[in-house]
């Protein structure tokens, strides 16, 4: 992404589609240093100065286009430049509502989604698994519960007033009795012991039961053609399928995954590649989205898997697989190619992962991609529009290291080497440049093809020291319509 391209100005003037006037009268004999350039009458200032050559003005594309106030996207697979028109903000709005308990706030913002027919202002959005923390004890990572009782839950939301208004929790549920609730709520506890992580109270005094049914709810998406959502899951990593009030019907997991669980009053769909079980904890599947018409689901998982090991988490690809929606079986796995962590200062590649998406037409996805940095520290917090029309198909193949290298075991080199190409990328919002102030841009919605809107994930304020809730939706109105 750092590389320059060099252009003379009128070619510059073209790419652009004739948005910018650039002045360079009598260029033969004159300075870089002495020319100056305006875009629709206001000057503006290229990063990198223009050079005269024999009489002709060259200037970097990425320098006059970010002075022109677009972003510029390079694609190696291609020898591709994309030119793309910079959003507006236009809102900003705060969570409001009462805390769970001392010193655990609400949270919201793992997922978002707009209903169609819903007025513009009204959204659903989860949390995840609930208030949870991270902690070392002899040596081992073990996860606590400080609400062992919370069950994971849709919230209906609504902007008004700046403010963000819960208007209705839709706790989740089985066609049942949970053994461990001992009714039909779910938690938000691990499923599989040996496999996931160690649940404990808060007090480190107690590891709790693992619930065949727990969720840790990452995305939501809608189908318009049975009035259903659909939620991606990390512990799986699976999708689950929810009926509006709440109860869950069915889960698409990896093959061999209900081998290590009973989970009855769920049905457990095995249709995801077993490689799938080699997921990074709590790195599972992070976001799911629909077609508009029904007929195909998305999934992205947040980090490259362990295949077929740990060495693989500094790898840059990460799988996104699309499902027929009235068979549930995979139809294609596309290789999402993550930005490359040395363009960046201090980045590790493993803590730059997938937080969401939005599938606008069967080949068009929206993507979030993030940093773990939050503030002036974060240097990447974007939303890429993403092609998938001329992407490889790689479903069924590169899972086993027995045949060669994994997907997540290629570079550069071995993907174009086996004709791989990855989806073809486009920034569409660039939040590092907006002063984004939080780590986990977690939520992504769409509405009318040009308004853009984006939710943090607070973590329930877990370790927080702010006295506010943390969470805040923006929106943004797009120069565009995609469609």
């Amino acid at each position: 992404m750092k590389k320059k391209w060099l252009i003379t100005a009128s070619a510059a003037l073209t790419l652009v589609g004739g948005t910018a006037n650039v002045f360079a009268a009598g260029v033969t004999g004159t300075t870089a240093e002495a020319i100056t350039y305006t875009n629709n009458g206001k000057t503006v200032s290229p990063s990198t100065p223009g050079v005269n050559i024999d009489g002709h003005l060259f200037l970097p594309v990425r320098a006059l286009s970010e002075a022109l106030g677009k972003y510029v996207d390079w694609d190696p697979f291609r020898s591709r430049v994309s030119l793309t028109d910079k959003p507006e903000l236009t809102g900003k709005y705060t969570l409001a509502a009462p805390d769970l308990a001392e010193g655990i706030k609400i949270g919201i913002g793992s997922s978002l989604t707009h209903l169609p027919g819903d007025p513009d202002h009204i959204f659903y959005s989860t949390a995840d698994r609930g208030p949870n923390g991270e902690i070392e004890v002899n040596g081992s990572t073990v996860r606590t519960f400080p609400l062992v009782d919370y069950t994971p839950t849709i919230y209906k939301i609504e902007l008004k007033d700046g403010q963000v208004n819960i208007l209705e929790e839709i706790p989740l549920k089985v066609n049942g009795t949970n053994p461990l609730t001992g009714d039909a709520g779910i938690t938000g506890l691990p499923n599989i012991k040996g496999r996931d992580e160690v649940p404990y109270d808060a007090a480190l005094k107690q590891e709790l039961a693992y619930d065949p049914y727990g969720l840790d709810i990452e995305g939501i998406a809608y189908n318009p053609k049975d009035d259903t959502f659909w939620l991606s899951d990390e512990y799986g990593p699976s999708l689950v399928h929810v009926k509006r009030d709440g109860t869950v019907m069915e889960r698409i997991v990896p093959k061999g995954w209900a081998d290590q669980v009973e989970a009855p009053l769920v049905p457990a769909r095995e249709t995801l590649p077993a490689v799938y079980n080699k997921l990074r904890q709590n790195r599972g599947a992070e976001a799911v989205g629909i077609t508009p018409d029904g007929k195909y689901m998305f999934m992205a998982m947040q980090s490259p898997l362990r295949s077929p090991g740990k060495e693989t988490d500094n790898s840059r690809q990460l799988r996104l697989i699309k499902f027929d929606l009235t068979t549930l079986e995979p139809v294609a796995e596309y290789v999402y190619m993550t930005e490359d962590a040395k363009s960046y200062k201090g980045l590790k590649q493993a803590d730059i992962v997938i937080s969401d998406l939005v599938v606008v037409n069967e080949n068009t996805l929206l993507v979030d991609e993030r940093d773990k940095n939050a503030g002036d520290k974060s240097e990447l917090k974007s939303i890429f529009s993403i092609d998938l029309s001329n992407a490889t198909n790689i479903l069924g193949k590169y899972d086993d290291s027995q045949a060669g290298k994994t997907l997540e075991q290629m570079t550069i080199q071995d993907l174009e080497k086996h004709h791989i190409l990855p989806p073809a990328k486009q920034t569409i919002l660039d939040l590092v440049a907006f002063k984004y102030p939080y780590e986990k841009v977690e939520g992504l919605s769409l509405v009318d093809g040009n308004k853009l809107v984006i939710v943090n994930d607070n973590d329930f304020g877990v370790g927080s020291t702010s006295p506010e809730n943390g969470t805040e939706l923006w929106t943004f109105k797009l120069p565009y319509t995609l469609q």
